[in-house]
């Protein structure tokens, strides 16, 4: 027994012996080391490989000679020609289902992580008349559909981190339902990439994402994923479609649609009963230069023309954000008491602001009636508020500005509030 357990100790010793000898040779001189690892894996691969491609070989000659050797060499072949067979079903089916499902097996790799990083690539588009999505195609520029901007000369855009910005400048193409708002920073890191759908196969998986109802639902953006259907174009039509069954819901609009490597193949559009449209992204590429901003919402206000257009230029002013236009209607008296950060302070969360009423105020000649409403950004939801009250202005330089103002609260309107006047 105890030579046995010395016969033991003797070869684990040995064994240890050797450990340290090869992890000495591996590891010093240190400067060769990476060249080690490198060399020393292409050897052990290759030489595995040989095995493999041998002891394949191997067992293929011995099946096509064992049936002539007996009865249970034939059963054996037959069981070993039975495995061989199935495995390369099921890999012709595995590679069947990849290419359906991914478009090409390459795919597969892609597709991990494509939902995440899609969800973080969204942006919100919100206005005061619509809502929607879009995200970078450049990294100062954010597209959206047209229909999400129109009649809106400034609307904001919500990151995923809550931050908001307005756009310097828009352009778009209205009978493509196309538009792209400029921005002043830069962010590399979310610009998307395109791709032609004409690469898609028939019902590969797509992934589109929005924000569906807007900011009425909270949270981050919505990814579904649905199948390439058909690529569908019209001679009555200016852009091409990427069909899918994807439900694309109010809010999405303006969104990507990827392909599983973060592709982007078509813009969210229209969607009925679980059919949907994308503007093809072929299009979206070949329209771009020629986007202007002939068709885009302009704000055009005069404050030296009355007072109740000056109130309604300085809210304007703060509904685009130009906070400096809108510092510049306050009067000398006014600016006595505040400064440009103190009161640009007051409205850093305002999204929108709508003027319902701006009128001469009873029987003044500088003062105006107003009211209005502000939809303000707070904690990833939108929250709104109602005003009414009264501006007087004092005339400095040709124009009309804010010298002393009456405004008060309105809490849960009622539907009237919004069309009649103080006097009525």
């Amino acid at each position: 027994m105890d030579k046995f357990i010395s016969e033991i100790d003797k070869k684990i010793r040995e064994i240890f012996t050797r450990l340290r000898a090869y992890i000495k040779r591996l590891l010093f001189p240190l400067y060769l080391f990476p060249i080690k690892i490198v060399t020393y894996s292409i050897y052990y691969l290759i030489k595995f490989t040989f095995k493999i491609i041998f002891s394949l070989i191997k067992i293929l000659f011995e099946t096509l000679i064992y049936p002539f050797r007996g009865l249970k060499n034939l059963l054996k072949s037959i069981f070993i020609l039975a495995l061989v067979a199935y495995v390369f079903a099921s890999l012709f089916v595995i590679a069947d289902y990849m290419v359906k499902e991914y478009g090409y097996i390459a795919k597969f790799t892609c597709a991990w992580g494509a939902g995440r990083n899609l969800e973080n690539s969204v942006v919100r588009i919100v206005g005061g008349y619509s809502e929607g999505s879009g995200f970078f195609i450049d990294d100062d520029q954010v597209i959206t559909n047209f229909h999400v901007i129109a009649d809106e000369p400034s609307p904001k855009i919500i990151f995923p981190d809550g931050n908001f910005v307005t756009p310097v400048k828009i352009t778009g193409d209205k009978d493509a339902d196309l538009a792209v708002l400029y921005i002043e920073d830069k962010y590399p890191e979310m610009v998307l990439t395109f791709l032609e759908p004409y690469q898609l196969s028939e019902n590969e998986k797509l992934l589109s994402a929005g924000y569906p109802l807007g900011t009425e639902l909270v949270g981050k953006a919505t990814v579904s994923e649905g199948k390439f259907k058909a690529f569908r174009q019209s001679k009555y039509f200016p852009v091409a479609y990427v069909h899918t069954d994807i439900n694309l819901v109010e809010g999405m609009s303006g969104g990507p649609l990827i392909e599983l490597c973060g592709n982007v193949v078509g813009i969210n559009t229209m969607g009925l009963s679980g059919l949907s449209l994308f503007v093809a992204s072929v299009d979206v590429q070949r329209l771009l230069p020629d986007f202007t901003d002939q068709e885009i919402a302009k704000i055009e206000v005069d404050p030296s023309a009355s007072p109740e257009e000056a109130v309604r230029a300085f809210y304007v002013y703060l509904k685009a954000r130009r906070m400096q236009d809108g510092f510049d209607l306050l009067s000398e008296e006014y600016l006595k008491k505040t400064n440009f950060e103190e009161w640009t302070s007051r409205f850093i969360n305002i999204l929108d602001v709508q003027v319902f009423i701006s009128e001469p105020y009873e029987n003044t000649d500088d003062t105006a009636f107003v009211k209005f409403s502000t939809k303000n950004w707070s904690d990833g939801e939108v929250d709104y508020h109602f005003y009414e009250g009264t501006w007087q202005t004092v005339e400095e330089d040709g124009v009309f500005k804010m010298y002393r103002s009456n405004i008060k609260e309105i809490y849960y309107p009622s539907w009237d509030w919004f069309y009649t006047s103080d006097e009525s």
